[in-house]
């Protein structure tokens, strides 16, 4: 098979096309044949290995490679078709649609993936396409994970620090379809898409800074690392919520002592990536309640620019590199 891969760290030029090997699934594992990826913030912080969180460098340099990457091929949200069974597997068939999470696996940037038939692996939802599918399951899980951290409420506002990222840009519709009133906060060129998918208020983060404002909020969900933990939580209204998304490791320690000394509380846990997580978003999108923004699509061969456009965060929703013609 044919796989984008990188054999050591740096910039998106690192990235070839290559064949490799095609797995086969073990006992207890499926293969699908890869139609779309999303390109993540994620891989392009694991292809450069530069991160805006710091605190996770030396364990991560040690979990995946101190010299170079152990697994070369990159990506953990796919779309695709199921196109082969372990032995032990019962509950898919062969040619059942699907999206799904690598996780740490890795491996979506490859035409075929061998994943755990108990992983989060879900039908592909009837009224997306498998590339619009492939822009679900990071954006779509994180946000969901983050808001019910927060336990936001129909009535309740909501300012998202970040919004026009992946997380961001599902987490803005979700508050919107559990009634909760969304400000926005990204660059000026999103503006339009954000207010479209249920941003009531916008803020120009290049031109105002939202910690210097009177509004008050009942939840600030915050994807943005570099972000003031204090002046955050005194936008909070009493017994608000900030929710961090990429918290740095001060964040981390500051944290448990928000709800000791105040009626407000700061909040972090990383995503599971639950099946169920993932069957109620594909419930939500069925229902038209959400749904993928697709920033633009890619080649294989493409993959360099498509890690640009990510990085350089021009884009307006997800970029996603198509595996396969279809």
């Amino acid at each position: 098979m044919k796989a984008i891969v990188y054999k050591n760290y740096g910039p998106p030029e690192v990235l070839t096309v290559a064949d490799v090997k095609t797995p086969t699934p073990k006992a207890n594992e499926v293969r699908i044949r890869v139609y779309a990826a999303e390109a993540t913030k994620a891989d392009c912080e694991m292809r450069s290995f530069r991160y805006a969180v710091k605190w996770f460098w030396l364990p991560l340099r040690l979990a995946i490679g101190v010299f170079s990457p152990r697994n070369p091929i990159l990506g953990g949200y796919l779309a695709g078709e199921i196109e082969a069974l372990g032995a032990n597997v019962q509950n898919y068939k062969v040619g059942e649609r699907v999206f799904a999470c690598a996780k740490l696996g890795f491996g979506a940037y490859g035409q075929f993936v061998c994943l755990p038939a108990d992983g989060t692996i879900v039908p592909l939802p009837q009224n997306l396409s498998f590339a619009q599918a492939a822009a679900v399951p990071l954006g779509g899980l994180n946000a969901l994970h983050f808001l019910r951290k927060a336990r936001l409420k129909a009535g309740e506002s909501v300012l998202i620090n970040g919004a026009g990222g992946s997380i961001g840009n599902f987490a803005v519709q979700i508050a919107k379809t559990w009634g909760a009133t969304v400000t926005a906060v990204d660059s000026a060129h999103k503006e339009d898409i954000l207010r479209r998918i249920g941003a009531k208020h916008f803020i120009d983060y290049e031109r105002e800074d939202f910690t210097k404002n009177k509004i008050r909020y009942d939840v600030i969900f915050d994807m943005v690392p570099s972000s003031s933990y204090s002046a955050c939580m005194a936008l909070l209204k009493p017994n608000g919520r900030y929710v961090m998304g990429n918290p740095s490791l001060l964040k981390m320690l500051r944290s448990p002592l928000a709800s000791k000394f105040s009626n407000k509380q700061a909040l972090f846990a990383f995503a599971g990536e639950t099946v169920e997580e993932l069957h109620e978003l594909k419930e939500m999108i069925e229902a038209e309640k959400i749904t993928p923004t697709v920033d633009n699509i890619y080649s294989m061969s493409e993959a360099v620019a498509a890690h640009y456009r990510v990085q350089t965060e021009q884009r307006v929703g997800s970029v996603v590199i198509s595996m396969h013609e279809q």
